[in-house]
C-alpha cells in the first residue's frame, strides 16, 4: 500500500507540471500506479469491503428481537428458516453496524485533564495471607486524576460509613479535594438511576457538600471512564502485594498508607514521567482547600450494659465505669468508640483493628473490674449424645448437620427443647417422617407431631396423589420431557 504522504507529493508534482514518467521513476512505482494516484487526486481510497452475504437488515432486527438479542441464536435461526449461512464474525459486525448489537454502545466523552477537576474511587476484592490464615479483604483506594496522587486501604468488608470514612481519611490527609468524584454505579452512594440518571442518596450527597465536591457516576459498561483508578488496581497488584508479607490487617494497612502516600510519590508515572508530588503542588491551586475542624462521619448504636459491665460490640467487649446498668449509645467514628449516657460521656476507647475478635478491653490507668464474664458456652455434647441414644433421630441429625446453613449448636439445643416437649414415640415417629421427605425446618417438625397428636394416630397418613393429573393437558404438553427421579425419596437412607 501507498503511504499517503507519497500519494500526496506525487499528485502535488504532477500538479506543478513534472512528466508521469519521470514522477515514476523518482518514487520507484509504476507509471500506471502513478496515473492511478493522480486520479484520485491524491487522496487515500476508501476500503470497501463487499459483503459475501446480504442479509436483509429489517430481517435482521426481527430475528434479534425474536431471540432476546442471543447472536448465536440468530445464526442458526438464519440458516435453518432462510437458508443464509453466514458466519458469526460477521453476523456480529453486520449488528454493530446498524446499532443493533448489545455491545453496540456509544463511546465515553473524551474529558480533559484539568487540574483540580476529578478525582476517582472505587473498590476490589482480594484474598491475601494475614499471618497464618488466608482471608478476603476489600481494597479501598481514591486517586487524583490530574496529580495521580493515591490512597490506599483494606478492609474486611465495606459499606456506606466505611466509605464516608475512608474518603475523610483521605481527603483529611491532602487537605484538599476535586470538584468531582467519579464512581461506579454502587449503591453505596447511589440511590436510584444509573450514569447520567443517577440520583446520589441524600446521605452521600451531603456529605460531598459538606466537602466541596460531587459524586458522579459513570455510564454502565463504561469502567474506562475511571481508567486512573482502574490503572491504580493493577498497579496494586502487580507492585504493592506482590514480595510482601502482612501479619495482620493492622500491619496490612499501615503498609499500603506508606506505599501509597510517601513512595509513590515522589516515583515517576505514566509515559511523561510526572511525580506526583510536583504536580500536586501545582494543582493544589485549583483544588477546593478543606478546614481542618470538619466533623468525622460516625454512626450510632443502642446496646445495654451487661451484669458484669460490659456493653458488647463488633465481637469484644467494652467495659463501663460506674455501677450502673440500663442503655448506652455507642458512637462509632473511623478511629474511635465514645460511649454515652443520659447525654454524658462515659468513656472513648481507640477502635480495634477489625480482625481481633472476643476479647475483653479496658481503659488504660484505670483498675481492672473485679469480675468478666465467663466465656460464652458452645458445648452441646451431652445434647446431641442424648438425641442420638433415641431410635431413628442419629440417621436425621446426620442429615441435618451436613446441609449448608444449619448452626450446629443452635440447631441442637433447640432439638433438644423440643424432645423435651413431647413423649419418646411421638418424636422419634416425628423425626422419621421428617428424615424421610428431608425437612430441616423445626417448625416443620412440630407441625408434624401436632398432627400426629391431632389426629390420634400412630403414623401419618401418606400424602394423597390424584392420579388423575396424568390427563390434564397440563400434563400431556410437559411429557415429552424426562421424567425427574423420584426414588431418592422412598429411601429415608439416601442423601
Amino acid at each position: 500500500m501507498i503511504a499517503a504522504d507519497k500519494r500526496k507529493a506525487v499528485f502535488l508534482l504532477h500538479e506543478s507540471g513534472m512528466a508521469v514518467r519521470q514522477i515514476a521513476r523518482q518514487f520507484s512505482l509504476s507509471r500506471q500506479a502513478v496515473d492511478a494516484i493522480i486520479g484520485q487526486r491524491g487522496q487515500m481510497p476508501a476500503a470497501e469491503r463487499t459483503p459475501k452475504t446480504k442479509v436483509d437488515p429489517e430481517l435482521l432486527r426481527q430475528l434479534h428481537r425474536e431471540c432476546g438479542g442471543w447472536v448465536q441464536r440468530v445464526q442458526e435461526k438464519l440458516q435453518e428458516q432462510h437458508g443464509i449461512a453466514v458466519k458469526y464474525s460477521t453476523l456480529t459486525r453486520t449488528l454493530r453496524q446498524l446499532g443493533i448489537h448489545p455491545n453496540a454502545e456509544p463511546r465515553c466523552d473524551r474529558v480533559p485533564d484539568e487540574p483540580g477537576l476529578e478525582m476517582q474511587h472505587d473498590t476490589s476484592d482480594y484474598f491475601l495471607r494475614l499471618g497464618e490464615q488466608r482471608v478476603k479483604v476489600v481494597a479501598s483506594l481514591i486517586y487524583l486524576r490530574y496529580s495521580k496522587r493515591r490512597y490506599l486501604q483494606f478492609y474486611r468488608s465495606f459499606n456506606r460509613f466505611k466509605m464516608k470514612s475512608f474518603l475523610h481519611r483521605a481527603l483529611m490527609h491532602w487537605g484538599y479535594a476535586a470538584g468531582q468524584c467519579i464512581i461506579d454505579n454502587t449503591n453505596l452512594a447511589r440511590y436510584v438511576g444509573t450514569g447520567a440518571r443517577a440520583v446520589i442518596a441524600p446521605e452521600m450527597a451531603a456529605f460531598a457538600r459538606e466537602r466541596g465536591f460531587l459524586f458522579v457516576c459513570h455510564e454502565k459498561g463504561h469502567s474506562d471512564r475511571k481508567a486512573g483508578e482502574e490503572r491504580s488496581f493493577w498497579f496494586v497488584e502487580t507492585n504493592f502485594l506482590p514480595g510482601r508479607t502482612f501479619q495482620s490487617l493492622g500491619d496490612l494497612n499501615q503498609q499500603a498508607l506508606e506505599w501509597s502516600t510517601v513512595r509513590l510519590e515522589h516515583r515517576p508515572q505514566g509515559k511523561g514521567k510526572l511525580i506526583p508530588a510536583k504536580a500536586f503542588e501545582h494543582e493544589v491551586n485549583f483544588l477546593k482547600a478543606l478546614p481542618p475542624f470538619l466533623p468525622v462521619p460516625y454512626q450510632t448504636h443502642q446496646r445495654t450494659i451487661d451484669q458484669y459491665g460490659y456493653a458488647a460490640f463488633e465481637g469484644n467487649y467494652f467495659w463501663i465505669p460506674g455501677n450502673g446498668r440500663g442503655e448506652v449509645k455507642l458512637l462509632e467514628d473511623q478511629s474511635r468508640l465514645r460511649i454515652y449516657q443520659a447525654r454524658e460521656l462515659l468513656i472513648e476507647y481507640p477502635l480495634p483493628p477489625e480482625d481481633v475478635k472476643n476479647k475483653l478491653i479496658h481503659p488504660d490507668g484505670l483498675t481492672r473490674p473485679p469480675r468478666e464474664p465467663r466465656k460464652p458456652r458452645h458445648a452441646t455434647q451431652e445434647e446431641e449424645k442424648r438425641l442420638r441414644a433415641l431410635s431413628g433421630v442419629g440417621d436425621y441429625l446426620d442429615f441435618c448437620l451436613q446441609s449448608p446453613g444449619v448452626q450446629r449448636h443452635v440447631f441442637l439445643l433447640r432439638l433438644f427443647a423440643l424432645s423435651q416437649r413431647m413423649s419418646p414415640e411421638l418424636f422419634t415417629r416425628s423425626v422419621q417422617r421428617a428424615r424421610r421427605y428431608q425437612i430441616i425446618s423445626l417448625e416443620i417438625l412440630e407441625r408434624i407431631a401436632a398432627l400426629s397428636l391431632r389426629d390420634g394416630q400412630s403414623e401419618l397418613p401418606t400424602v394423597h396423589v390424584d392420579e388423575s393429573f396424568r390427563e390434564r393437558p397440563a400434563y400431556l404438553e410437559g411429557s415429552l420431557t424426562e421424567a425427574p427421579d423420584l426414588s431418592r425419596y422412598d429411601d429415608p437412607g439416601v442423601d
